[in-house]
C-alpha cells in the first residue's frame, strides 16, 4: 500500500505536512462503503475558508487534515461505482453529498442531510462538516463518487488547462453562485466586497454573466491592482471617502444593482476603522449601497461560533445587522454553502472553450506539497495570489511557453 502525506492543522497559526493514513473506502465512522473512490491528487488549493480555521477562528481540532478543493485521478473504486473508471481525471465538489436525500434531490448539495450527523451539509477537511478527511494530500477518498464527481471529457486537454479547472471544486462555482444569487445579468452594475480569491472569482463571474460595470472593494492595494488588471473598477476602503462616495464617483449614482459579500465574518470597518474588526460591516454597507429591490449574494463565510472574536455576541455567531434597512429596501439576501454541482459542468465548458480565464483572474501560483505551510503564511499576509498545491508534480510548467511567446513578439 502506498504512503500518504497531508497538510495538518496543529493549532492556531500552525500547519504541518505530516505522514497520514492512506485512504480507505470507509466513512468517518469506519463503516466500509462501496460507492466511493480513491484519488491520486493532481491539484488541491488553499482556500480562504481554511485560513479561518488556521487563524484559530473556529472550533477546529488539532490534527485535522485540511483541504476541500480537490482535483484528482481515480486509482481505486468501490464495487458499486458504475460511471467512472480507473484513470479518469475528475473535479471534486467541496460539498460531500449523498445524492439521495431530499435536499440533494433538489440539487441543494451544500446542505445534504445524511453526510454529517451534526447538521446539514458536509465537506472535506473542515470543522463541523462531518469528519471527512481533507484533500491537501497525496491521496484522498471521495464517497458517493458517481453522484459527486465531475469527469473531464479529455484528460490531456484537461491537464493543459488544469490551473483553471482546479478552480471548479470551490472557488469558481462559489464566486459564480454569489453573482447569480445577487441577480447579476447583462448591463448590471455590481459591487464585490473583498478582493481575495473568492472576490476575484465573483468579479470574473459577474463579467461572464454580462455585467456592465464590476466594482471591487478591499483594503489591500496589491489585490485591488490585480482586480483592475482584468477590467474591474476598484474602491480603496482605507480611504476617508465613504463607500457610497466612491461608488458615486465611479457610476455617477450612489447605488449599485447587485452586491456580493466575499469577505464574511472576519470583516473590518472602513476608513479610520479599517484596522478594527467589525463582523457585520460588509453586510451593513451592502444594504446601504444596493438599490431598492436589489439582491445581495453572500458566499462569504459566516460561522455558528467564532471563539477568536473580541465581540461576545459574534463569538456565538450573532451579528449587529441593520436588518430593518434591508427590509425597508425589500432586499433579497442569499446565504449558505454553494451547491457546486449546480454550476461546475457549465463552468467547465466555459473554461474548455476559452470563455473565461479564471486562473488569471485569481492569480494562481503553483507550489509543492512541502511548501504548503509557506503558502498558508503568504496567503495570510494578504498577497494577491491563489495557491494551488501540486502533490505529485503533475501540473505542467507553463512558464517556458510564456517566455517563448514574449520572445516571438520581440
Amino acid at each position: 500500500m502506498a504512503d500518504n502525506r497531508g497538510v495538518v492543522y496543529t493549532g492556531p497559526g500552525k500547519v504541518e505536512v505530516q505522514n497520514i493514513a492512506f485512504p480507505e473506502l470507509k466513512n468517518p465512522k469506519g463503516k466500509k462503503i462501496t460507492h466511493g473512490v480513491v484519488l491520486k491528487v493532481v491539484s488541491t488549493n488553499i482556500c480562504g475558508s481554511d485560513q479561518h480555521m488556521v487563524r484559530g477562528r473556529t472550533t477546529a481540532p488539532s490534527g485535522l487534515v485540511l483541504g476541500h478543493e480537490i482535483t484528482g485521478e481515480v486509482i481505486e473504486m468501490g464495487a458499486d461505482v458504475e460511471f467512472l473508471k480507473k484513470g479518469d481525471l475528475v473535479s471534486v465538489p467541496f460539498n460531500v453529498a449523498c445524492g439521495r436525500c431530499r435536499t440533494c434531490r433538489e440539487m441543494k448539495t451544500g446542505i445534504c442531510l445524511t453526510v454529517n450527523e451534526g447538521r446539514a451539509g458536509g465537506a472535506y477537511g473542515y470543522v463541523d462538516m462531518g469528519g471527512w478527511i481533507g484533500g491537501q494530500a497525496e491521496y484522498v477518498m471521495v464517497p458517493y463518487a458517481d453522484f459527486n464527481l465531475l469527469r473531464f471529457p479529455d484528460k490531456d486537454q484537461a491537464m493543459e488547462k488544469i490551473r483553471d479547472l482546479t478552480m471548479l471544486s470551490d472557488i469558481f462555482p462559489t464566486g459564480f453562485h454569489g453573482a447569480v444569487k445577487a441577480g447579476v445579468g447583462p448591463g448590471a452594475t455590481v459591487y464585490v466586497a473583498g478582493a481575495g480569491p473568492v472576490g476575484l472569482a465573483a468579479a470574473a463571474s459577474a463579467q461572464l454573466l454580462g455585467a456592465a460595470v464590476v466594482i471591487v472593494g478591499d483594503m489591500n492595494k496589491a489585490r485591488l491592482a490585480h482586480a483592475r488588471s482584468f477590467g474591474c473598477e476598484t474602491v480603496d476602503l482605507t480611504l476617508d471617502a465613504t463607500l457610497t462616495e466612491q461608488i458615486t464617483q465611479i457610476l455617477g449614482v450612489p447605488e449599485i444593482d447587485c452586491a456580493i459579500d466575499c469577505v464574511g465574518f472576519e470583516a473590518s470597518g472602513h476608513g479610520t476603522d479599517s484596522k478594527t474588526e467589525v463582523p457585520a460591516a460588509v453586510l451593513n454597507s451592502l444594504m446601504e449601497i444596493t438599490r431598492a429591490g436589489g439582491s445581495i449574494g453572500i458566499p462569504g463565510l459566516y460561522v455558528t461560533e467564532d471563539p477568536g472574536s473580541k465581540d461576545k455576541a459574534a463569538q456565538k455567531g450573532s451579528l449587529s445587522i441593520r436588518f430593518g434597512l434591508g427590509w425597508a429596501k425589500s432586499h433579497s439576501l442569499h446565504t449558505g454553502q454553494t451547491p457546486v454541482l449546480s454550476y461546475n459542468r457549465q463552468l467547465m465548458q466555459a473554461i474548455l472553450y476559452d470563455k473565461v480565464q479564471i486562473a488569471k483572474a485569481v492569480n494562481v501560483e503553483v507550489i509543492s506539497l512541502d511548501d504548503a505551510p509557506k503558502g498558508y503564511a503568504e496567503f495570510d499576509s494578504g498577497v494577491a495570489k491563489k495557491f494551488v498545491i501540486n502533490p505529485h508534480n503533475l501540473i505542467p510548467d507553463v512558464k517556458p511557453k510564456a517566455k517563448k511567446k514574449e520572445k516571438e513578439k520581440a
